[in-house]
């Protein structure tokens, strides 16, 4: 029982409840931008799946005969990989501005977040979903 109640308790510590819309403590600041990013980065694995089914689908109609140019899908794969190189790069130099400090992982997030929400706008107007 005593284990029991101690494990509780960890795992009670691990993940705080958070007033996400007014955190006092950098901690709690820290723990929502994370949040905040987990959540963004949902919806653009969501738009992600829609994006490919729609452009695999424009692929079905190419013309081999004449267009020998890579396919809807090929380039968004390609992009998708760049992007998530720069968006990794970018978000820990905008990350630097606290380097070493306790905001540094709020920034990380935020920056991860800005960055895949405009991304998952990107992908849903290729996905001709405006």
């Amino acid at each position: 029982m005593m284990l029991m109640s101690l494990m509780l308790l960890v795992a009670a510590a691990q993940d705080p409840e958070v007033d996400c819309e007014n955190p006092q403590y950098q901690v709690e600041m820290n723990l929502c931008a994370g949040k905040d990013y987990d959540a963004v980065d949902a919806e653009l694995n969501a738009q992600w799946k829609a994006t490919v089914a729609a452009l695999k689908a424009r692929d079905k109609t190419i013309d081999r005969s004449y267009d020998s140019q890579p396919t809807h899908y090929d380039t968004l794969l390609a992009a998708q990989r760049a992007w998530l190189t720069y968006r990794d790069q970018q978000c820990l130099s905008e990350s630097f501005a606290a380097r070493g400090g306790s905001m540094a992982p709020m920034l990380h997030s935020g920056c991860m977040a800005r960055l895949t929400r405009e991304r998952t706008v990107e992908l849903k107007e290729l996905a001709g979903e405006n």
